[in-house]
């Protein structure tokens, strides 16, 4: 045990991932009913609350702006139910999903089908050292970090602090970076995702601007925005970087064993969960990622296995911020500092 995380593997799983495939099976299967329902409970809270804080606006504007970090916690929950629409696991018609999953693209600044068809790459490699770079958070070994340059050094202990990646990087992501199918540029259908993405974004501030000018733009759109974006990208990363996650070369990586090892089961408050559309049970969405997320905990309950399995608190996670080398020897993620006081 070190002083840099207090998550360890106390639970091994003892079914094998690929006997885990088939149990969840069963589990994949969308209720229709139910899937409108969990869109309506988020999108119409999520508009009420926009209207709100716009009303508030001549009332108050930390009123205003409260309402709008509330406001925050649905656009979290529609990010997750965006992400089901990803994986046709929120409506067996493969059309409805994708549709439903564009408009909500809208309201996270995500163009749909860029996001989905990096997060698919994320999900096909996730754990695989040779496959690194789309879809992640970008994580060097120790050898690969011992032979870089100073310089190179630098920019990746830059890249990797928490003021980066938790400061700078969600409003970077969102606000920008969607803006353009990186990584897909040579692809129409990804351009016409994106620059669809941004017309009806623009018209959208536009007509925003035009009844209310600046303000509703300043104190309900981007704190909203960016703050769902923090939340998204701390889950994000603590679904993955953790210090027994797992990590292999191309010859040794089983796509079913990185799933279920290296991916978290975090662990939050029923409110949490709630806003976060179970997205913390992730070691099961690895696993099997047609399930939507209100049957996750289903799993959970009747399988006390996968329940044990990789569990991760607040408290305990905190430490993973920390955690950005992969030691390929103890296969563990490691600090910069253990990784410095490794022989060699």
């Amino acid at each position: 045990m070190t002083e840099y995380s207090e998550i360890t593997p106390a639970h091994p799983v003892e079914t094998s991932s690929r006997d885990w495939v088939k149990i969840l099976a069963a589990y994949r299967e969308p209720n229709h009913l139910r899937s409108i329902f969990e869109t309506a409970i988020s999108i119409g809270p999520f508009l009420l609350l926009w209207a709100l804080a716009w009303y508030t606006l001549s009332i108050s504007y930390w009123l205003t702006f409260g309402i709008s970090v509330l406001n925050a916690a649905f656009l979290l929950r529609l990010f997750t139910i965006q992400h089901d629409c990803g994986h046709g696991a929120f409506f067996a018609n493969r059309k409805v999903s994708d549709w439903v999953g564009r408009v909500i693209g809208v309201l996270t600044l995500t163009p749909y089908d860029v996001w989905r068809r990096t997060h698919s790459a994320h999900h096909s490699g996730s754990g695989n050292l040779a496959r690194r770079g789309m879809g992640d958070i970008h994580t060097y070994t120790v050898t690969e970090f011992r032979a870089l340059t100073p310089f190179q050094r630098l920019k990746y202990r830059a890249y990797r602090h928490p003021l980066t990646l938790f400061g700078l990087a969600p409003g970077y992501l969102f606000l920008l970076q969607n803006r353009i199918p990186l990584g897909l540029m040579n692809n129409l259908r990804y351009w016409i995702s994106a620059l669809g993405t941004n017309v009806v974004i623009f018209a959208a501030l536009a007509v925003i601007w035009y009844f209310g000018g600046f303000a509703p733009i300043l104190l309900i759109f981007l704190p909203t925005t960016l703050l769902a974006a923090t939340a998204g990208m701390w889950l994000f990363y603590v679904q993955h970087q953790f210090e027994h996650t797992h990590w292999d070369h191309d010859g040794d990586w089983q796509l079913h064993d990185a799933a279920l090892h290296g991916s978290s089961h975090y662990v939050m408050p029923k409110v949490l969960q709630w806003f976060s559309a179970n997205i913390g049970i992730h070691h099961v969405h690895h696993l099997y990622s047609r399930i939507p997320f209100y049957r996750l905990t289903e799993v959970l309950r009747d399988h006390a296995e996968l329940d044990r399995c990789n569990r991760m608190t607040i408290r305990e996670s905190l430490s993973c911020a920390r955690l950005h080398l992969w030691d390929e020897n103890s296969k563990r993620l490691l600090s910069f500092a253990q990784a410095r006081a490794l022989p060699g």
